[in-house]
C-alpha cells in the first residue's frame, strides 16, 4: 500500500468572514466562480460533481459541466435515460460540488432536481456544435455498446442522414434545474481550520447563515 501520510499543504490564500458576505448564498457563489475564473489555474470553472443514489442504492458521482446558474439554481444537461437521468429520476435529491483548487476553495450544494422545460432544452441543444448535437443521438448512455467502432459507425451514418437537414433535439435528452437546499462554502485556511459556511433554505424561504467547524 502506498503512503501518501506526507502529502500536506497549508492553506493561505484567502479567508471567508460573516461580514463580508452577501445574505443570497447565489451573490456569493457569482462572486467566487469569477473570483476564480479571474485568479486562473483552473481550466474549466464549470466543472462540478453530481452526486445521486443509483438504482442500485450506491450513490455515485461525476464531473459535468454546469451551464447555468441564478436565483432559481444551477442547470446541467444529460440524456434522461443515463444512468444518471435514471437516478435522479428515481430520486431527485442531489448534491453537486464544485473544487477550485486554484483558490483553495470548495462549494458544495444539497438540492433537489427537476427537469427544465422543453424550450429551454431546445434552445440550449440547438446553441450546441452539430458534432455535439449529433453525439446526443448516436449514444445511448451508460448503455454496454460492443466496441469503439460501433460509435463511430453509428456517428457516420447520422452525418450522412442529417445532411442538409436540422438536428432535433432527442427528446430524452435535455437539463435539470437543481434547486438549492444547503449551500456550503469552504475556504482552505492555514492549520487546517478552514472557514466553512453554510447557507440553509428555511421554512419561510429564507437564507439561515452558520460557520461549520472545519
Amino acid at each position: 500500500m502506498e503512503d501518501l501520510s506526507n502529502y500536506r499543504k497549508s492553506y493561505e490564500k484567502s479567508e471567508l468572514l460573516e461580514n463580508t458576505i452577501p445574505e443570497d448564498p447565489i451573490n456569493l457563489f457569482h462572486r467566487w466562480f469569477h473570483e476564480v475564473e479571474d485568479f486562473g489555474g483552473v481550466e474549466e470553472v464549470n466543472a462540478m460533481t453530481v452526486s445521486t443514489i443509483g438504482l442500485d442504492g450506491f450513490p455515485k458521482s461525476r464531473v459535468v459541466l454546469l451551464k447555468k446558474y441564478n436565483e432559481e439554481g444551477f442547470v446541467f444537461y444529460t440524456n434522461y435515460n443515463s444512468e444518471k437521468g435514471k437516478a435522479i429520476t428515481n430520486n431527485p435529491h442531489v448534491c453537486l460540488s464544485f473544487f477550485w483548487h486554484s483558490m483553495e476553495r470548495q462549494v458544495i450544494i444539497k438540492g433537489v432536481a427537476k427537469k427544465v422545460s422543453e424550450g429551454v432544452s431546445d434552445g440550449y441543444f440547438n446553441s450546441r456544435p452539430a458534432g455535439s448535437r449529433l453525439g446526443a443521438i448516436v449514444s445511448n448512455q451508460s448503455e454496454v455498446i460492443p466496441s469503439r467502432t460501433y460509435l463511430d459507425d453509428k456517428l457516420k451514418e447520422l452525418e450522412q442522414f442529417y445532411e442538409g437537414k436540422e438536428i432535433e433535439r432527442p427528446p430524452h435528452w435535455g437539463g435539470f434545474l437543481i434547486e438549492p437546499k444547503e449551500v456550503e462554502f469552504w475556504q482552505g485556511r492555514a492549520n487546517r481550520l478552514h472557514d466553512r459556511i453554510r447557507y440553509k433554505l428555511a421554512s419561510n424561504y429564507e437564507w439561515k447563515i452558520e460557520r461549520l467547524a472545519p
